[in-house]
């Protein structure tokens, strides 16, 4: 089943690589969004989150913030 997938990353952040490595590895297509160079995905991640640290990934609507590997696992296997 296909997720709606949403990475809110920096170039810089090793987590946010470490969770498009995990979703290339799965085959889990995911829109990724530099938010250093976005102010407005910036802002859609804050406003989502309430957070302002990388990562955040939207999965349906879920939101995880950082590298949680097993909730992602649950999330996108449903």
């Amino acid at each position: 089943m296909a997720n709606n997938v949403i990475v809110y990353s920096t170039p810089s952040c090793p987590y946010c690589n470490m969770a498009k490595q995990y979703f290339k590895e799965n085959d889990v297509d995911f829109v990724d969004y530099d938010v250093s160079k976005d102010r407005e995905k910036a802002k859609e991640m804050i406003n989502k989150s309430g957070q302002q640290g990388v990562p955040v990934i939207d999965i349906d609507g879920e939101i995880i913030v950082g590298f949680d590997k097993n909730r992602i696992e649950s999330l996108i296997s449903e």
